[in-house]
C-alpha cells in the first residue's frame, strides 16, 4: 500500500510539472514525456525554395592558403570520444584538375578543458575525393584535403576547447569548443536532440538553422539528403527537378561545389555541435568506375570500426542513455530479398542484449513488488 501511494504522490508532481510548464519553451528530454512542440507550417513555404547563390557571403571562402575551415563535430561510440573534421585547400573544377597531396599538410588537433593552454594533441588522417565523369564536355571535380582526427580519453558532460590544422605551415584554425555526451546509463540523457532531412541549401535551410541554433541542441541528427547537389550540372546549372529539366544527360551530374558551400555556412553549429549524418538518395551522385556515395563517405567522420560497421551506411552510438542506430536505405540486399548486409547480425545481437536487459529489469522489478 505505501508503494501505491507513493506511486500516486510521484504522478501528482509530475502533473503539476507539466500543467505549469511554459507553453512558448520547449520542454528538454529530461523533463518530459509530453507531446511534442510544433509550429505550424508555412505554406507560403511549398515551392519557393530559392538555392544560396555561390555569391553568398555564407557559403564563400574565408581563410587563406591552407588554414583549415568547413570544420565540424563527430561522436564515436560513446562520451569519451568525439571525431573532429575540416578542409584545407581550395577545391578544383575544370577538364584539367590535378589533386592536392593529402599527406601534404598534417592532421592536428590540440584540446582540453581550458582554452589556455591546450594540454592534449591527437593526430587523425586526410584524404581527398574526386568527382570524375567518363563523358566529354563534363567538368570534374577534385576536393580540398579532408581531415578527420579522433580524440579519446575525453570526460561526460564535460566542456572542451580545441584548434586544428597544421601549425607546422602556420594554418591553425581559431579556437573552438564542444561539450561531450553524458555517460552512457539509463538516467542520463542530453537535454534537446535536433533531428533534420531534406537539408539543402537554401534560403528556407538559413530559416531552419537559425530556428535550431536558437534552440541550443546538444546533437543534430541528419537523416538524409544533405546539400542536393545533384540537382545540378556539373557546369552549376541548377534546377528543382533534375529529370524534368535534363532528361537527356549521359549520367546523372552534380555540382560538387555545393558541398563546399554547404560545409562552410553549418561551419558555425557543427563546429561546436556534433552531427551525426546517414545518407539519403541525393548522395548517390554516380561518377565514373560505377562509384557511389563518395562525398558523402568522404566528407562525414563515422563511427563505424568502433561500432563493428564495415560501411558508412550503418553504424551506431551512445548519447547518454540513448543508443542510436543509423541505418541508411542503401545497404545490399539479394534479389531474393536476403540480407546480404552484416548489418543485420549487428541488429540481432543488439536486440538480444536488449532482450536480456529488460528481462533483467523486469525480474528485479517483479521482485520489488513483492516485497514491498
Amino acid at each position: 500500500m505505501t508503494f501505491w501511494r507513493s506511486f500516486a504522490f510521484a504522478l501528482s508532481i509530475i502533473a503539476i510539472n507539466v500543467a505549469f510548464t511554459d507553453a512558448n519553451r520547449i520542454p528538454s528530454t529530461l523533463e518530459g514525456p509530453f507531446d511534442p512542440v510544433t509550429v505550424p507550417y508555412d505554406v507560403s513555404l511549398r515551392g519557393n525554395a530559392v538555392d544560396l547563390p555561390d555569391t553568398d557571403p555564407r557559403v564563400r571562402r574565408r581563410v587563406k592558403g591552407f588554414e583549415p575551415e568547413q570544420i565540424s563535430v563527430s561522436l564515436s561510440v560513446s562520451y569519451d570520444s568525439v571525431w573532429i573534421s575540416w578542409v584545407t585547400g581550395e577545391f578544383q573544377i575544370g577538364n584539367n584538375i590535378k589533386p592536392l597531396d593529402p599527406n601534404s599538410v598534417a592532421s592536428l588537433v590540440r584540446y582540453g578543458r581550458s582554452r589556455f593552454p591546450l594540454t592534449h594533441e591527437a593526430t587523425g588522417y586526410s584524404l581527398v575525393y574526386n568527382q570524375l565523369y567518363p563523358f566529354e564536355g563534363l567538368q570534374n571535380y577534385t576536393s580540398g584535403i579532408i581531415h578527420h582526427v579522433r580524440l579519446t580519453g575525453l570526460k561526460p558532460s564535460t566542456l572542451y576547447y580545441y584548434r586544428c590544422g597544421d601549425p607546422s605551415i602556420s594554418a591553425m584554425s581559431a579556437i573552438y569548443h564542444f561539450r561531450t555526451m553524458p555517460v552512457s546509463s539509463p538516467r542520463s540523457y542530453p537535454k534537446r536532440i535536433a533531428v533534420v532531412g531534406d537539408l539543402g541549401l537554401t534560403y528556407n535551410t538559413t530559416d531552419t538553422i537559425s530556428h535550431l541554433t536558437r534552440n541550443k541542441p546538444d546533437l543534430v541528427l541528419l537523416v538524409g539528403d544533405v546539400t542536393y547537389a545533384n540537382l545540378y550540372l556539373a557546369n552549376g546549372t541548377g534546377s528543382d527537378c533534375y529529370d524534368c529539366s535534363f532528361p537527356h544527360t549521359p549520367i546523372h551530374e552534380t555540382y560538387q561545389p555545393r558541398w563546399d558551400y554547404w560545409g562552410r555556412f553549418m561551419q558555425n553549429l557543427i563546429s561546436k555541435t556534433p552531427i551525426m549524418v546517414v545518407e539519403g538518395n541525393h548522395e548517390i551522385e554516380e561518377q565514373a568506375g560505377n562509384q557511389r556515395f563518395v562525398a558523402y563517405s568522404s566528407r562525414f567522420a563515422f563511427p563505424s570500426k568502433e561500432s563493428k560497421s564495415s560501411s558508412t551506411f550503418y553504424y551506431s552510438f551512445n548519447a547518454g542513455g540513448i543508443h542510436f542506430i543509423m541505418l541508411g536505405a542503401y545497404i545490399a540486399y539479394s534479389k531474393s530479398g536476403t540480407a546480404i548486409c552484416p548489418c543485420i547480425f549487428i541488429l540481432q545481437n543488439f536486440f538480444i542484449m536488449i532482450s536480456r536487459i529488460v528481462f533483467y529489469y523486469f525480474s528485479v522489478l517483479t521482485m520489488r513488488f513483492f516485497l514491498v
